[in-house]
């Protein structure tokens, strides 16, 4: 079993950054992605960012690009989200998500494991 834990969240101003981070327990998914989600009260969990763990490949959702960078450390089984200019409608739970098991990066019902979930909260 991967366990997966976020770290990294936190309260910040509009306009602020924060870095999320997500260690896998072991790496047993070299070959497929990993993700971020997110989910604020009362929506459904949203497609946030993904890598693809051995190409370095990345995906994002249109409303983060350019503001949101993913990436991976091997070494450290560690994947980074690196969130800056957070607006208001930021505010979260963002949940890290390990092997896509070659399904959409986009789904997450493709991804086999979760981590707990760290808040991030964005005050205007």
């Amino acid at each position: 079993q991967v366990q997966l834990v976020e770290s990294g969240g936190g309260l910040v101003q509009a306009g602020g950054s924060l870095r999320l981070s997500c260690a896998a327990s072991k790496r047993t998914f070299s070959r497929y992605a990993m993700g971020w989600f997110r989910q604020a009260p009362g929506k459904e969990r949203e497609f946030v960012a993904a890598i693809h763990w051995s190409s370095g490949y990345t995906y994002y959702a249109d409303s983060m690009k350019g503001r949101f960078t993913i990436s991976r450390d091997n070494n450290k089984n560690t994947v980074y989200l690196q969130m800056n200019s957070l607006k208001p409608e930021d505010t979260a739970v963002y949940y890290c998500a390990g092997d896509s098991r070659g399904g959409s990066v986009y789904l997450p019902d493709s991804y086999a494991y979760w981590g707990q979930g760290t808040q991030v909260t964005v005050s205007s």
